[in-house]
């Protein structure tokens, strides 16, 4: 028992995040010096590291899709507790911080991680094969909800500015919450063989071949790990943030620049993760882990912060400007260009990920 515990906890990946938790109890409310700023950010890149390994832990025993979900749902909570503790020290300037932060993960995890995914899988096998039925109804769930939270509040006449009444916001987070508890039961229960993996002649992967399940107590020691690392990553990366702000403030980059960074650091795990499944021919997992992402970063996400606007004062700004409207209607439309013939090549990873580019500079210079 205890050697084949050890073959899924090594001992780095348990001590990193124990570790990282002290650094985060050590410095937490101070003003970390540069040296700090830089243990920190080492400490949070072996945080994120050590999460992927445990995620993958806890996937592998639960199986496809649940496996993907965990990773998920958990780093989207992470997300949630990082922007709304930076709304609630952050005054005026964040008020625009969780549309900015969603906005970002959507483009990030259906071009960047989309992206990598159908890269390394097209490169492996000169086609990354997935399942269109499943792939295309998640796609369809982030479009809806994306549109419903984020290009709706531009046009709604209630309240000046892009933002909803509180009837509206309201409405908009059950409807969004509906929409990925139904897409969650379709996936892990009516329809669950739509999004497990298959292989290049469309037989259906439902287990791993190479390796035996971890056993219940590695699983649940990974699963521990798992919440403690990624307490750590939202910690260590909210340490870090003024030194982020300073930057891009330095940088003359705008306030929403801070938004994409907090997206690309809590989306880490998730993207390595997906690389790995991608690299064992696993481009189903893969997609599952981008488009599920995006779909609980919102999903979640807006209902949270509907709830958490209660207590926080100021306005939220959720609609997004027109430039940003142009990139999420073209990620939808090459996405679902993408989805419909159930295989992608290099093309059309190649334009996903000349999207991420495009937003990303974008956003750096409007």
């Amino acid at each position: 028992m205890a050697a084949k515990i050890s073959s899924y906890l090594t001992r780095w990946t348990m001590y990193v995040p124990v570790i990282a938790v002290l650094a985060l109890a050590l410095t937490w409310g101070r003003d970390l010096p540069p040296v700090l700023v830089v243990i920190s950010a080492t400490l949070l890149a072996g945080a994120v590291l050590a999460a992927v390994h445990h995620a993958e832990v806890v996937a592998h025993r639960v199986g496809e899709p649940f496996g993907s979900l965990v990773l998920a749902v958990a780093v989207t909570i992470i997300e949630v507790a990082l922007i709304v503790t930076l709304m609630i020290s952050g005054g005026e300037k964040t008020q625009s911080l969780a549309r900015d932060t969603v906005f970002a993960a959507v483009m990030i995890t259906c071009n960047g991680i989309l992206g990598l995914s159908l890269l390394v899988g097209a490169l492996r096998r000169r086609f990354a094969v997935f399942n269109p039925e499943g792939t295309g109804g998640a796609l369809a769930a982030v479009a809806t909800i994306a549109a419903l939270s984020l290009v709706l509040p531009s046009f709604t006449t209630s309240r000046p500015g892009p933002q909803f009444s509180p009837a509206q916001l309201a409405f908009a987070a059950v409807a969004s919450l509906a929409l990925y508890l139904l897409f969650v039961l379709v996936q892990t229960r009516r329809h669950r063989d739509y999004f497990l993996p298959i292989t290049t002649a469309g037989k259906v992967i439902d287990n791993e071949e190479h390796m035996e399940p971890p056993s219940n107590r590695a699983t649940y020691a990974s699963l521990g790990l798992l919440l403690v690392a990624l307490i750590a990553v939202v910690g260590l990366a909210k340490g870090v943030s003024p030194a982020i702000e300073s930057a891009v403030a330095g940088a003359g980059m705008p306030q929403s620049v801070v938004g994409v960074v907090i997206a690309l650091l809590v989306l880490l795990p998730e993207t390595i993760a997906a690389v790995r499944a991608a690299a064992r021919d696993r481009i189903q997992t893969s997609i599952n882990l981008s488009l599920g992402s995006a779909m609980a970063s919102i999903g979640l996400t807006i209902p949270a912060i509907a709830i958490a606007m209660i207590w926080l004062p100021g306005p939220l700004l959720l609609g997004l400007g027109g430039t940003q409207m142009v990139l999420l209607a073209l990620t939808v439309v090459v996405g679902t260009l993408t989805v419909v013939p159930g295989r992608a090549n290099v093309l059309q990873a190649g334009i996903h990920l000349s999207l991420l580019a495009v937003f990303l500079f974008l956003a750096a210079s409007p």
